[in-house]
Formats: structure tokens, C-alpha cells, sequence
């Protein structure tokens, strides 16, 4: 299948793991803006958020593909934002959502940083998954936490080029959020943080 944004056609589709929409295709266009979540992550991380993504509301920051947004909502969550920075990109997510009939997906075309001060909604989950070897990570995550954006029992998923220091500068933030749990699959680094390190 091809889908045409303007004079380009994007080929390139990913699988939905599973849930409502399991094995149909989610295209997005040819970017090296996009870096889609592998299939063995995002069934590893879909696996340990089985008690946790139905009836969720969920913020996907750096959208890309959509793939963590979409395997969300094809899961059960009630909700699904996906912020998306460049306007091909977001317009591709507009024509999915669209193909989907995906009415419960909200696509922001907007900057992250610009995106969350301005937020007024708390998630019960935040997959952050920005451009390897960049400082997003940094930023967005105190911005989160200032804005009390991620409900008090809520997880936020990271991940990151498994040789980018990245634990390093969450470490810091260890009295607000916990790791539960951290995997690597080649070239990447995942993991999964808790909200509320009392309970």
C-alpha cells in the first residue's frame, strides 16, 4: 500500500502487535525523523503494561510513526495524544487516525516543550520516546513533573540509545519516579518508571 503526502509516497508501514486493530498496517512516510519503536520492544513493553493500558489515558510526546500511540489505543486505553513536531509527519498521523477511525486519538502538531506548559491534562501513561543522543529527555521530564501531568500511580516509558547515559540524568529524579522496570535490545534501551514512589 502507498499513501501519497504531497509530491512523496510513503512505504513504509509497521504491524500492530495486538488488541482491536492486531496484524493491520500503520503507514507513515519515508523521514529520517522517524524512528519507529522495533516490534520485539514494543511487544515486551505492551507485555509488562497488560494490567495497565485499559481504560488509560495516554501522551505520546514524540510521536513519529504514531506505533506507541496507536498499540495503545488498539489495547484498550480510552484516550491516546500524540504530539508531533513536523507537519508531514502530523499529517500522516491525521490520515491514519482517519483510516483507523480512530476518534478516541488527538494529534497535536506542535513542539514538545511548547506542548507542555500549555497541557491541561494528567496521564496515567507518557511514552517518551525523542530523538537518540538529544537532551529532550532532560528537559521534557522535570517539565512533566512540575506540571503534575502524570497522575500519581502513572508510568512513564523511556527509551533511548542503550549507549546514551541517559539513567544518568533520571537519577536525579529518583524521589519522584522509580525504575520497575529495564530492558536492552541491541541498540536500544527501554524502561519503564513509576509515578509515586511511596506506594
Amino acid at each position: 500500500m502507498q499513501i501519497k503526502i504531497g509530491k512523496r509516497v510513503a512505504n513504509n508501514s509497521l504491524r500492530i502487535i495486538g488488541g482491536t486493530w492486531r496484524s493491520r498496517r500503520l503507514q507513515f512516510i519515508d523521514s529520517p525523523k522517524i524512528r519507529p519503536t522495533p516490534d520485539r520492544v514494543r511487544e515486551t513493553l505492551f507485555n509488562w503494561l497488560a494490567n495497565d493500558i485499559k481504560g488509560s489515558i495516554c501522551l505520546d510526546l514524540f510521536a513519529g510513526s504514531g506505533a506507541l500511540g496507536f498499540e495503545a489505543m488498539s489495547r484498550g486505553a480510552d484516550r491516546v495524544m500524540l504530539v508531533e513536531e513536523d507537519a508531514r509527519i502530523a499529517a500522516m498521523l491525521s490520515e491514519q487516525k482517519e483510516l483507523f477511525d480512530a476518534q478516541e486519538i488527538e494529534i497535536k502538531n506542535q513542539n514538545a516543550l511548547t506542548y507542555l506548559p500549555n497541557a491541561n491534562q494528567q496521564y496515567d501513561l507518557i511514552f517518551l520516546d525523542p530523538p537518540f543522543c538529544s537532551d529532550l529527555l532532560e528537559k521534557v521530564i522535570p517539565i512533566i513533573l512540575k506540571q503534575k501531568l502524570l497522575n500519581a500511580n502513572g508510568l512513564i516509558y523511556v527509551e533511548s540509545a542503550a549507549q546514551q547515559k541517559t539513567i544518568q540524568s533520571l537519577e536525579i529524579l529518583l524521589e519522584t519516579l522509580y525504575c520497575i522496570r529495564e530492558k536492552v535490545s541491541g541498540e536500544v534501551r527501554y524502561a519503564l518508571y513509576k509515578g509515586d514512589a511511596q506506594s
